[in-house]
């Protein structure tokens, strides 16, 4: 085992915090300071925790990685993700109650050969032509750049 670091990134709304090495007390003043800043911020949608590289987490850091979720209720986002794959920290997180209050995870799929690919669905042109219309109303109003740049695109799909 060998000390441990926690890691950060802020990315399109993702808050994400990795954990390595042997996680204790030492670094809970750090933690606790960063997460307080980190949580003031409006623009987080979703929350994961990453103790993939993670050989050992004390009961106070467990603490702090709880503010996550109360955060994530009092801001009405999905419960926060955590994927450890160890499983003696699982047990840990499963008998403090963590499945209660995040999403538990012991892997991410790491290529496609993990994932399931999305059966073809088979439609009538309308259907598709009314898929399409859908798909491009949101995008147009997502901003007025998207309004112009699809306008005349919408005006012969809904003509059509």
């Amino acid at each position: 085992m060998h000390d441990g670091s926690i890691y950060y990134a802020l990315m399109g709304g993702r808050y994400i915090l990795k954990f390595i090495g042997d996680v204790r007390l030492t670094l809970c003043s750090s933690l606790d300071q960063h997460l307080k800043s980190v949580l003031d911020r409006s623009y987080i949608q979703d929350i994961l925790v990453d103790l993939t590289e993670t050989d050992g987490i004390d009961s106070t850091t467990l603490g702090l990685i709880a503010k996550l979720s109360i955060y994530a209720e009092q801001s009405h986002l999905p419960k926060p993700t955590i994927v450890s794959p160890n499983p003696d920290i699982t047990r840990v997180l499963l008998t403090m109650g963590f499945d209660h209050i995040f999403v538990l995870l012991d892997s991410l799929p790491q290529s496609t050969s993990d994932l399931e690919q999305l059966p073809l669905v088979k439609e009538s042109a309308d259907e598709i032509r009314m898929r399409i219309v859908e798909a491009h109303r949101i995008l147009m109003n997502l901003n007025e750049s998207n309004r112009e740049a699809f306008k005349d695109l919408m005006t012969t799909l809904e003509d059509a």
